[in-house]
């Protein structure tokens, strides 16, 4: 059974950290993207960032460069997203995904539950 459970979530003050985790089982880890999503009320999900399976290459948008880090450790099936310099607008249900390649038309996706970030003075 394929499971992504996100844990770390919580209330912090602006400028304050909090790290991530996404645990998973079930698909065979190292070969799949993993990204982090998030969405606020009432708007669309977005793309937080990204990181390949094996080379660990990443991708960040751009909102979160020089603030956030995606990891990943293959040995643990774990995904992680460090938080720094939060922001109130980092306000959001982070979302763990993970995405492997099927051709040229079709990806397999899974996706976990979300974790809720609220960050306010």
């Amino acid at each position: 059974q394929v499971q992504l459970a996100e844990s770390g979530g919580g209330s912090v003050q602006p400028g304050g950290s909090l790290r991530l985790s996404c645990a998973t089982s079930g698909f065979t880890f190292n070969t799949y993207t993993m990204s982090w999503y998030r969405q606020a009320p009432g708007k669309e999900r977005e793309l937080v960032a990204s990181i390949f399976g094996t080379a660990g290459s990443t991708n960040y948008a751009d909102f979160v460069k020089g603030r956030f880090t995606i990891s990943r450790d293959n040995t643990k099936n774990t995904v992680y997203l460090q938080m720094n310099s939060l922001k109130p607008e980092d306000t959001a249900v982070y979302y763990c995904k993970a995405r492997r390649r099927i051709g040229v038309s079709r990806n397999d996706d899974y996706w976990g539950q979300g974790t809720q970030v609220t960050v306010s003075s």
